[in-house]
């Protein structure tokens, strides 16, 4: 059975930082883009950052310049690092890996930024 573990998310003040972790198995991992999703109430669920298998990576506007997403291949890991928060990037943040032939989901984890 295939799973996706993620961890790291919580209670954040405004401005702080926050990364999410999400681990996959080496099988699925491999060879294939990777990425982090969120959905807020009443929002439809949105990309927010991805990267290649070959390490090129692309960044919702919203976020550009506070968020990088990174992977750590001999981990079966991918990272995404949360800087600079804000109260709007409250959501349920979601890992994806595959995204053509194959794809999988984590469980979600929530960030709620509030002072």
């Amino acid at each position: 059975q295939v799973q996706l573990v993620e961890s790291g998310g919580g209670l954040v003040q405004p401005g702080g930082s926050l990364r999410l972790s999400c681990a996959a198995p080496r099988s699925i991992f491999s060879g294939v883009a990777k990425g982090w999703y969120r959905q807020a109430p009443g929002k439809q669920r949105e990309l927010v950052a991805s990267i290649s298998s070959g390490g090129v990576t692309n960044y919702a506007d919203s976020v550009k310049g506070r968020f990088t997403i990174s992977k750590d291949n001999a981990k079966n890991t991918v990272y995404l690092q949360m800087n600079s928060l804000k109260p709007e990037d409250t959501a349920v943040y979601y890992c994806r890996v595959g995204f053509s032939t194959s794809s999988y989901w984590g469980q979600g984890t929530q960030v709620t930024v509030s002072s």
